[in-house]
């Protein structure tokens, strides 16, 4: 359990409320004037509106939460800054090569690019199933648990976690609700010139607290060249690292919508480009340096490390703005995630099984309040793996690892359709269903039984080789078709 911060006096309680309610009034003020006409591309990408700094804000905040905050700092070492190092490289991937792509096929979600370039719906389907499956049982509730679990530190234990998750999750379906992504895009912005500079002013709270003096923290805790028992062994930045951040930066719903909401591809790439420099100049120090401090004054204290850092170096009259840069990280990200999620579902499930979408708010709204409840009591299920074993639950490495399960699988049927023409759609969903089938033998059998000891970052250049292979081979022998080498990402561009 994190240690619980001085925010509980009435001042401090009312400069987060206050700080909180400003963000909101801010975004309104931006937005209020904007048209609406109810269509797809008004409600999930800003009527194609947002300028490259509202395209940049977004896709940080949309990344950038508690789970980082708290799960990356928790593993108390330098190697966890790998993770954002590396999501550089994802977001140049997406600005050079998928934006074009994308908006020179006119999508609103990454599936209809899978359509197009299969020629069938079915497999457009499938992975928006599997983004929502992801969204609605993975990244909405963990992003309730790990913001509620924190907040309960700021204001103290008399209030449970899921109560913490319930306010954040209203909160943030509000914005989806009533704003949609242009809304969310502009909320992230504002927030994420808070977000950022307190975080790095922490930074440096945290590292004078030690005198700038990290020379007795164990070696390991400070290289950047991972052991293989280390979350991130150094080899594996070159298997399976730089897939993971293909699939997350370039082929993810939650990050693309983002990028494909701006006028013009030069005005998307100028975002991305600009969201690329904050990655790797700002973000690595915000989610490492703090960890590592937290455990040359505390030692090994996992997940609790931010809390407790935070405890001990920042000052009272703060912490009332610290509580409201902590909700409005869980707030961005869940909102944003929401938004995608209910464009999945629109786009790609309720107009093609139910019927025509007159006007999307309305429809956004209905599940949005679905999805926002289903999410709150999901966090009953984090809360319960956390109090089973708190020792060794790491949010973050939970994630990290859960993610593989459906993010080689679908980045298999990019690759296959990006770089080979010929192949129809049913012989991607092969290859999908054999990754999802393959990671999670791998995960929850292979693995915990010592029958497969390799790194699940190794296992998962595994499972999108032999998805693609076991896609090219039901195009082969069931199809009867001969898939030939195209590289379609570089024709679109012509």
């Amino acid at each position: 359990m994190l240690s619980q911060l001085p925010t509980t006096s009435g001042v401090q309680v009312a400069v987060c409320i206050g700080l909180t309610a400003l963000v909101g009034l801010a975004t309104w003020l931006t937005i209020r004037r904007s048209k609406r006409d109810g269509s797809k591309k008004d409600v999930f990408l800003a009527g194609g509106g947002l300028s490259w700094i509202f395209v940049a804000g977004a896709i940080t905040l949309t990344n950038l939460s508690t789970d980082q905050l708290v799960g990356m700092n928790g593993n108390q070492m330098a190697l966890l800054a790998w993770w954002e190092i590396c999501g550089f490289v994802g977001l140049l991937i997406l600005a050079f090569v998928f934006v074009p792509i994308y908006y020179r096929n006119n999508c609103t979600t990454v599936t209809e690019l899978l359509e197009k370039r299969y020629g069938g719906r079915s497999i457009r389907t499938l992975i928006s199933a599997l983004f929502l499956f992801g969204n609605i049982l993975i990244y909405l509730p963990a992003v309730l648990y790990s913001g509620g679990t924190f907040m309960q530190a700021l204001f103290g234990e008399q209030f449970s976690v899921l109560f913490f998750a319930a306010i954040l999750a209203v909160i943030a379906s509000a914005y989806t609700i009533f704003g949609g992504l242009r809304a969310v895009a502009v909320m992230d912005t504002y927030s994420g010139v808070g977000i950022l500079g307190l975080a790095l002013l922490i930074v440096f709270l945290a590292l004078a607290a030690v005198d700038f003096d990290l020379s007795d923290v164990p070696a390991e805790r400070l290289t950047m060249i991972g052991g293989p028992e280390s979350p991130i062994p150094f080899h594996t930045l070159f298997t399976g690292m730089i897939f993971i951040q293909i699939f997350y930066w370039s082929t993810n719903q939650n990050i693309t919508q983002r990028a494909m909401a701006a006028p013009t591809v030069r005005e998307a790439q100028k975002g991305v480009l600009a969201a690329a420099v904050i990655r790797i100049l700002i973000i690595p120090p915000v989610v490492v340096i703090p960890g590592i401090v937290a455990y040359k004054l505390f030692g090994d204290v996992g997940d609790a490390a931010y809390g407790q850092l935070i405890a001990e170096v920042l000052p009272p009259w703060l912490s009332g703005a610290f509580a409201a840069m902590v909700a409005a990280a869980v707030i961005t990200t869940f909102s944003a995630v929401l938004n995608s999620s209910v464009a999945l579902y629109s786009v790609d499930f309720h107009e093609q099984f139910v019927g025509e979408v007159k006007d999307h708010w309305k429809l956004a709204a209905a599940v949005s309040l679905l999805l926002m409840v289903t999410s709150i009591m999901l966090v009953t299920v984090y809360i319960d793996a956390a109090s089973a074993d708190p020792t060794e639950f790491s949010i973050i490495n939970l994630l990290q690892q859960l993610n593989g399960l459906l993010s080689m699988p679908i980045l298999s049927a990019f690759v296959a359709g990006l770089l080979f023409k010929n192949v129809d759609a049913p012989a991607a969903i092969g290859g999908v269903i054999w990754g999802v089938l393959l990671y999670g033998a791998f995960t929850f059998q292979l693995q915990p039984a010592g029958l497969i000891a390799m790194h699940y970052i190794d296992f998962m250049v595994v499972t999108l080789v032999t998805s693609v292979m076991a896609a090219l081979a039901v195009n082969r022998f069931v199809l009867g078709n001969r898939a030939q080498f195209n590289v379609f990402w570089r024709s679109a561009q012509t």
